[in-house]
């Protein structure tokens, strides 16, 4: 197929390429794999300033998009490639093949690095996802950063680049930069731009930044980052997004209410307890949703009120497809035994058979619907059974359906919100992470008509 790029795809393309390292935000939708795949292809065969290149991906996107982006653009032929996932003897014998680029999922980063006793010989990486190293303490940042002296151009992509915060912004530009814009060390960085907010005696679980941070950090990145919003450069559907609101009664209220104070409820002779606050969240949230787990990992139902409200919103949608976000197997079960004709999404052929309207009721768990996956053709309807603290898997999950490609001119997102719990803590929680968010892609925003730089 040839690829006859937008004018925000070429401006990318020359970003890419002018800047040994760059920071591209951009939307989801918007072509960021073809962009870059393209910029790779002028650096290694017109420019002959690459050599080498390894591109780091979730591993669905790793698998799949990467190499079918390379095979569908006719521009693209000359480049080689090999895709380094699976067992380690498939990973060992797609590495040691000599290709233009060799194509790893994330997880699979302190193996190359530190295990797989091949050297490391790139002069260019591409991270797709950026937002995945975002934690400095985890093993893939600490290998990346031992190999990071070697690389002579980086380039990092991603929709959400702050999806808890500014604070996580730290370690991406760290492995982009050496730490030249916002510093080598994570203590002195929230020094200069935070104060704690949250704490426990000398222990801080969050911080807040200082008046004027915001401004100041993005100041800081501009030079080597552009953003560019899918709302800005295509035309998408309107998207609606509605709360679905429904409530316990008095009975189930002051189980709840139990549950959340005391950290610990007796339910049908069987105890559920939570042992600390991240435990405690797990448990109100599936509490929220109508069933919980007891500490013998068994399933306690307590009603079914969002399971109403789901029936109430599928039959409202007149037979057209549904796709619905659960996060707990529980859930999982019991909108199967609600609905006959739901199915999960799990296998390429659920995706395919969705994406051609054959499946009315679709279920499908955040984690799994995230990074590169297409599903805008087989419907324009999400309901979100259970809300998730995570920013970058909501905006992803919704970026399914609300995005280029999508026949409908209507995506709806329903949130199924119990009132009086966890679920309004979360909707908010959301709204304000996506705040901060936005400031930093409208700060950093591509201006097609601006500086060689391309920012603001």
């Amino acid at each position: 197929m040839k690829f006859v790029p937008h004018d925000y795809q070429k401006f990318a393309i020359q970003y890419i390429i002018d800047h040994p390292i760059a920071a591209v935000l951009l939307d989801m939708g918007l072509g960021k794999t073809a962009i870059t795949l393209t910029a790779i292809e002028e650096l290694i065969h017109d420019r002959f300033e690459v050599r080498s290149v390894l591109v780091v991906a979730p591993l669905r996107v790793a698998r799949d998009t990467w190499p079918s982006e390379i095979e569908k653009w006719d521009h693209l032929k000359d480049l080689t490639f090999t895709v380094a996932v699976g067992s380690e003897k498939e990973r060992l014998d797609a590495l040691k093949k000599p290709a233009d680029i060799h194509i790893i999922n994330r997880e699979n980063v302190p193996w190359l690095i530190e295990k797989s006793g091949i050297p490391f010989d790139y002069d260019m990486i591409v991270i797709d996802e950026l937002s995945s190293f975002k934690n400095h303490q985890a093993k893939r940042f600490r290998a990346l950063m031992k190999v990071r002296p070697t690389i002579t151009r980086i380039v990092g992509l991603t929709g959400t680049p702050s999806s808890n915060g500014l604070m996580d912004l730290w370690a991406e530009y760290r492995i982009l930069d050496f730490g030249e814009r916002l510093g080598r060390y994570i203590s002195r960085y929230r020094l200069q731009y935070f104060r704690p907010d949250k704490y426990n005696g000398p222990v801080v679980y969050s911080y807040k930044p200082l008046p004027g941070a915001e401004e100041q950090i993005y100041n800081k990145i501009s030079d080597i980052t552009i953003s560019m919003k899918s709302t800005d450069y295509l035309k998408m559907p309107e998207r609606i997004m509605n709360e679905v609101r429904v409530k316990l009664d008095e009975k189930e209220q002051k189980l709840y209410d139990t549950m959340r104070k005391e950290l610990t409820i007796s339910l049908r002779d069987k105890e559920i307890d939570a042992g600390n606050a991240a435990a405690l969240s797990g448990k109100l949230i599936q509490m929220a949703d109508g069933a919980v787990y007891d500490n013998d990992g068994g399933v306690v139902k307590i009603h079914d009120r969002k399971l109403d409200a789901l029936e109430d919103l599928i039959e409202g949608a007149n037979g057209k497809p549904v796709l619905v976000s659960y996060w707990y197997r529980h859930d999982l079960d019991r909108i199967k035994e609600r609905f006959s004709s739901a199915r999960e999404l799990k296998s390429h052929e659920d995706f395919t058979e969705w994406n051609k309207g054959q499946i009315p009721i679709a279920l499908i768990h955040p984690a799994s619907a995230g990074h590169g996956l297409n599903l805008q053709s087989g419907g324009s309807t999400i309901v979100w059974f259970t809300l998730t603290w995570s920013l970058e898997l909501y905006e992803q999950m919704n970026a399914r359906l609300w995005r280029q490609g999508q026949k409908s001119e209507t995506v709806v997102i329903h949130h199924i919100i119990t009132e009086g719990t966890i679920d309004e803590n979360i909707m908010k929680a959301l709204r304000t992470k996506d705040k901060t968010q936005s400031a930093l892609i409208n700060a950093v925003k591509a201006n097609l008509k601006g500086d060689a730089n391309g920012s603001l």
